[in-house]
């Protein structure tokens, strides 16, 4: 008895690391990601591209039009677009308030709109859950002390994005410089890709 126990326990700790690592599923209003090798090809690319730092910043891809120009809503019911964001370093993050590894990465994102918004950083996360209301928004991020923009994204930005990483779960960011360039995906909330993370915020925002 006592070793099914520990048996089943070791099951749990190693789904719940896992589960942690690679973010969570898409249990939003996400579409699924485009099938097929060339879209998974295309996308692998762009992916590769955006995060091969061994090039001029001139050489990275910029961000499709589709998502540049996308309508994103304010939680005051304003509008804007990322295009309106040129001439800032931009972290998209998507997430959600039931989605338990975007708080652990919610920390990391705080410290580094406070390290970086006097050079023109700014985190934007994208809400995945078209039915949060603004009040629990704002009650979410009063709990969490968040110190960046709250935004709803609509499906079609959010599958836009899943295009681009093909990656369809919770939390992934995708870092845009100021040409509105594609410099970095990162995807889960894990140390190593929060590490990585850290460091292209910090090589884009000081060139």
């Amino acid at each position: 008895m006592k070793f099914s126990t520990r048996l089943v326990l070791l099951y749990a700790a190693l789904f719940v690391f896992v589960w942690l690592i690679a973010g969570c599923g898409s249990g939003s209003p996400t579409g699924a990601p485009p099938t097929g090798e060339q879209a998974n090809s295309a996308a692998a690319d762009k992916t590769d591209a955006a995060n091969n730092t061994d090039k001029p910043a001139s050489e990275y891809p910029l961000l499709p039009a589709a998502v540049l120009n996308s309508e994103v809503k304010n939680l005051d019911g304003t509008t804007f677009s990322i295009s309106d964001k040129k001439g800032k370093v931009i972290l998209l993050n998507m997430w959600a308030t039931w989605c338990a590894p975007c708080r652990e990465e919610m920390p990391t994102l705080v410290r580094l709109q406070d390290t970086y918004r006097d050079k023109g950083f700014e985190v934007i996360g994208l809400n995945t859950e078209e039915n949060d209301t603004r009040e629990k928004i704002e009650r979410f991020a009063e709990e969490m002390k968040l110190n960046y923009t709250l935004v709803w994204a609509d499906l079609q930005l959010q599958n836009e994005l899943v295009k681009i990483s093909q990656f369809g779960g919770i939390p992934q960011s995708f870092l845009v410089d100021r040409e509105g360039r594609l410099r970095g995906i990162f995807k889960g909330s894990g140390k190593r890709e929060l590490a990585k993370l850290e460091e292209f915020i910090e090589r884009t925002v000081n060139e």
